[in-house]
């Protein structure tokens, strides 16, 4: 839904609607969560200047965690990456960082091509907090390589590297575990998450539309479901300079797998409560992770 309708897992009891809002501004157990969905092309300068106007847009409506999608920065060729890569920090980042800084709000950086050094780059996830800082990085594990023929054939691995660490990041908001798109498919990175405290896990994408259409909700249920964790999804819409058609339809998902956010087809924000204390009940009255026997 878009931010103007804001939409919670348990019902708010203040009689003053601006109350509510402001006691979520305050609170770390209950506050508001945005997903960004974004049709971003090969301009930094374009994309980052659509950015800065939906993350304003979602911190009007309170939120506290701003999630962005994957490659929002620069989607172009393949054949182009190599030189639309940047280090991190870098000149994208920083302003990026001041973006949190001047918003006061944890940003998730959803993906950025990093330089690596080698011909091949990383997709890197960069969550930083309200100073603007960085709190951490992560580099995307899964690479996307599939041919369905007729559909989509991508080979991810041809210009960019795999990453190797499972991140979680304890932050005031709860410990946010970090992962991107293709990841969606492997249940063991969600479950190692989970086990190092995840409660909010962040799936930055830019998921096709055929692969999109048959397992995007049911792939961010089921996570959220197995590892009773939040699931923000903020995915691209549109077809890609590249000529892929990408799915939209971001998300917010809750620990018990209800979606509670949803966006229409188009570039927008879509918001939902994150309520930890709801996570925890949830846990508590269900507790399936105390009774975890084969986690790797």
């Amino acid at each position: 839904m878009p931010c103007g309708a804001l939409q919670s897992t348990t019902p708010l009891t203040f009689a003053d609607p601006l109350a509510s809002l402001a006691a979520l501004t305050m609170s770390t157990r209950q506050y508001v969560a945005a997903a960004v969905q974004l049709c971003a092309g090969s301009d930094k300068t374009a994309n980052l200047d659509k950015v800065e106007a939906f993350a304003a847009e979602a911190a009007r409506h309170a939120a506290r965690l701003v999630v962005l999608p994957e490659v929002f920065l620069w989607r172009g060729p393949r054949t182009e990456e190599q030189g639309a890569a940047e280090p991190i920090p870098g000149p994208s980042s920083n302003r990026l960082g001041e973006l949190a800084r001047q918003l006061n709000l944890h940003l998730l950086a959803g993906s950025i091509l990093e330089t690596s050094g080698q011909a091949r780059v990383f997709n890197t996830s960069v969550l930083f907090d309200p100073r603007g800082q960085i709190v951490t990085r992560y580099r995307k594990i899964h690479l996307f390589d599939v041919d369905i023929p007729a559909h989509v054939t991508i080979r991810e691995s041809d210009t960019r590297i795999g990453g190797e660490a499972v991140v979680t990041a304890p932050t005031e908001l709860g410990v946010i575990g970090m992962s991107i798109c293709y990841d969606l498919r492997f249940p063991e990175l969600y479950r190692q998450l989970t086990l190092s405290g995840a409660e909010i896990v962040t799936v930055p994408s830019a998921f096709t539309f055929p692969t999109g259409a048959a397992h995007w909700e049911l792939l961010l249920r089921a996570r959220a479901i197995e590892n009773q964790v939040y699931m923000i999804a903020p995915d691209q819409i549109g077809r890609s300079p590249a000529g892929v058609l990408d799915f939209g339809n971001s998300m917010i998902v809750d620990p018990w797998g209800t979606p509670v956010a949803r966006a229409a087809d188009r570039e927008m924000v879509v918001c939902a409560e994150i309520d930890r204390d709801y996570l925890e009940r949830i846990r508590r009255e269900l507790p399936c992770l105390a009774h975890v026997k084969l986690a790797r």
